[in-house]
């Protein structure tokens, strides 16, 4: 089928096709595909194949028209995009021209943005800091601590309630001398300093011995999450049930073998916490060296970003963060999040993506066989039975594919940090770790 095509730049990265259809070739198309259908239509009162040409043409003719239109263009936009050599970034805006007299063409306008030309910038003035951590006995003691609170257990204490211990209690709220909703709970455990609930609501329960009630005001904060409560002053009282002290458990044999240490033996308890501190250590200065690369390569490459591309990533980021909240039991209805959320880190996704796929086309840096196989057992080293891991990410192409990305990534950094200035910075294992 005939067209005709013209192209004219509306924006550095705007492109407008002037697409002209023969109304002859469409017409004989159109014909074509009846007659076909023809042979095989049903319709009452008629065999398959005999329906009159002239009924299927009426019963079918528009519909046909329809398809025919909406094939050609889309195949000659196709066509002409390849033969201009055009990298078209999202989808086409196709809009039909008024018709004019007994013209023997139908005119359409196509608008559609092309990628941008990347050109990566010269990095070799960066400065990228890499964090230097030691994980010595300090950090495996801090670390001992943390696990042994995480297992901490509660002993019932003939004395007053201190932050750190779990205190149960029954109390009833009122507003205006009314109830309200959530006010209300039996025998309701809290412990006292972790801030799970308000610290106006804590610290009157603080000093309080078993059976002793008390009543107090608290002004909810402008912001909580409950609006008819926020802002407001309501009544509490509070009867104190049981006080109960935090008890740690010893660190022995019993709480070595808690961590997967089958003999109990607490020299390798502390040498694989130390494994593990480090294998983290390492993650995370690479994280860290990664950030700062993507960083340099974006302030070296300035350049014009597709809106199609920044609105499509938006869009997988607001889906992302609903299936997130799906994930954690949320219930996210007709929830729609505002674009605006998003827009800064698609813009910033967007852009190191398309930086990327120029650096590793440009320097050869496309993950080989051998580095993904090498990171795939390198995750799976953490786990008990590594080998289910490694089966695991092996029977899922996308699993491999996402893991490629990442072999990409480092590739990248590789290839950065060896133009860049690296400056080794003492760090502090509670800031890298984020305990800080």
């Amino acid at each position: 089928m005939e067209m005709e095509t013209t192209a004219q730049n509306t924006s550095p990265l705007e492109r407008t096709l002037n697409l002209a259809v023969s109304l002859a070739h469409m017409d004989a198309e159109v014909g074509n595909r009846l007659k076909r259908m023809a042979r095989t239509v049903k319709m009452d009162g008629f065999r398959p194949g005999k329906v009159p040409m002239k009924i299927v043409a009426q019963q079918y003719s528009g519909q046909v028209r329809q398809e025919v239109l909406g094939d050609v263009v889309q195949k000659s936009f196709a066509d002409a995009v390849k033969q201009q050599n055009l990298k078209v970034a999202g989808y086409p805006r196709i809009e039909a021209k008024p018709a004019e007299g007994e013209s023997k063409e139908l005119e359409f306008t196509a608008t559609f943005e092309v990628y941008p030309e990347v050109a990566v910038g010269d990095i070799s003035a960066a400065t990228i800091e890499r964090p230097q951590v030691v994980v010595g006995d300090a950090e495996v003691d801090k670390t001992i601590e943390i696990l042994r609170k995480q297992r901490v257990s509660y002993e019932p204490v003939e004395r007053a309630a201190a932050s750190g211990d779990q205190v149960t209690i029954d109390y009833r709220g009122t507003l205006n001398g009314e109830e309200f909703q959530g006010g209300q709970a039996k025998d309701y455990r809290l412990v006292l300093g972790e801030g799970r609930t308000l610290k106006d609501f804590e610290d009157p329960i603080v000093g309080m011995k078993a059976g002793e009630s008390k009543t107090f005001e608290l002004t909810f904060p402008e912001d909580y999450h409950a609006k008819e409560l926020a802002g407001k002053t309501v009544t509490f009282e509070v009867t104190l049930g049981q006080v109960a002290g935090a008890k740690l458990p010893e660190v022995d044999a019993g709480f070595a073998k808690t961590l997967g240490v089958a003999d109990g033996n607490l020299d390798t308890m502390r040498s694989e916490i130390r494994a593990n501190l480090e294998r983290e250590v390492k993650k995370r200065i690479n994280s860290r060296v990664k950030e700062h690369v993507m960083q340099a390569l974006l302030d070296a490459t300035p350049f014009e970003l597709p809106k199609a591309l920044v609105e499509m990533e938006i869009d997988r980021l607001r889906e992302g963060a609903s299936e997130d909240m799906r994930a954690r039991g949320m219930n996210v209805g007709d929830i729609s999040f505002p674009a605006h959320l998003f827009e800064d880190q698609a813009r910033r996704r967007v852009s190191l993506g398309l930086i990327l796929a120029e650096v590793v086309k440009a320097n050869q840096l496309q993950a080989t066989a051998e580095q993904v196989r090498a990171m795939v057992n390198e995750f799976a080293e953490s786990y008990e039975q590594p080998e289910q891991v490694v089966a695991w990410y092996h029977g899922e192409p996308k699993r491999l594919a996402e893991v490629e990305v990442l072999v990409m990534e480092d590739n990248v950094v590789k290839w950065a940090l060896e133009r860049a200035k690296v400056v080794e910075v003492a760090s502090a294992f509670d800031e890298l770790m984020g305990n800080a």
